[in-house]
């Protein structure tokens, strides 16, 4: 029996490590392909536990999580041939594991320098393409986006996915970022001396519009009230015709008595005329009668 024990613990044995080496688990985070004699034989593979024949057949593991390229600012030209630099970060994930293995041979090293190309010529393209203003300021969401469709587009076949592209900062170098301040100041200044201008104009023609319709306005006031003086003067005279028709000497009274009102009528006012005058005919009249 001691004979036969050896060989089956042996066999055991073997039989353990040979379940060892065939057995391997994928967990969720994990892409996985299996390779036989370097050529994929099984890709896809669902996560849990799994063998492949020992020796024979290799796993090779890739993460499926989201991995970020955070490199040095990349200097660039803008469409004036302004030099910039750019500081961005790029998120990206492997999504299809064989193209990935057969184009970089499953080296996430390999496969960001690939993608750092990639994204360096997509970064040159698009700000070539565009003025300063558009580069840092009107257009940087549509420039982001452009970029990030750049990029995608080149890189599909490296079995990977660009998730997001974000330029953090743009900045002028030393040697241009003066004039390029300068530059801009211009413009503005010029820009706001052209709203002034136009401010100007505008009030101008508020202004002369608002006279003109004043003048006309008061013309037109003035007319009327030209008119209706005219009829109340006319309606006065033809009262004043009337009354004195009926009582010329009532009226001459009437009219003596009024200037008499009009002209003594202030205290402190000093009228020297002759006694005899026509003026007082009336007064002396009054005293003769007494």
């Amino acid at each position: 029996m001691s004979n036969l024990r050896f060989p089956v613990a042996v066999i055991f044995s073997l039989s353990l490590v040979a379940l060892g080496l065939s057995a391997y688990t994928v967990n969720e985070r994990e892409l996985a392909i299996k390779l036989q004699v370097g050529e994929v034989v099984e890709a896809k593979i669902e996560p849990g536990l799994h063998f492949k024949l020992p020796f024979v057949q290799t796993v090779r593991k890739f993460p499926s999580r989201i991995l970020k390229i955070d490199d040095a600012p990349q200097r660039v030209f803008t469409l004036e041939r302004t030099a910039m630099t750019v500081d961005y970060f790029v998120k990206w994930q492997i999504v299809d594991e064989v193209p990935f293995y057969t184009s970089t041979g499953g080296s996430q090293g390999v496969a960001m320098d690939r993608l750092r190309e990639i994204i360096k010529n997509s970064i040159v393209t698009e700000f070539g393409k565009r003025t300063i203003v558009e580069a840092i300021s009107v257009e940087r969401v549509e420039l982001m986006r452009d970029m990030l469709a750049n990029a995608t587009e080149t890189a599909q076949g490296l079995g990977v996915e660009l998730v997001d592209f974000r330029v953090k900062q743009v900045e002028f170098v030393s040697e241009v970022r003066n004039s390029v301040y300068n530059q801009m100041r211009e413009e503005r200044a010029r820009v706001a001396a052209e709203t002034r201008a136009e401010g100007r104009e505008a009030a101008e023609l508020i202004r002369s519009t608002a006279d003109k319709d004043r003048t006309i306005l008061l013309a037109d006031a003035y007319r009327e009230s030209q008119i209706i003086r005219g009829i109340g003067d006319a309606r006065a005279a033809e009262i004043y015709a009337n009354a004195y028709t009926k009582d010329a000497e009532f009226y001459s009274f009437y009219r003596s008595i009024d200037a008499y009102k009009k002209s003594m009528g202030k205290a402190g006012d000093l009228l020297i005329l002759d006694p005899n005058n026509e003026f007082f005919q009336y007064l002396n009249q009054s005293r003769g009668n007494q």
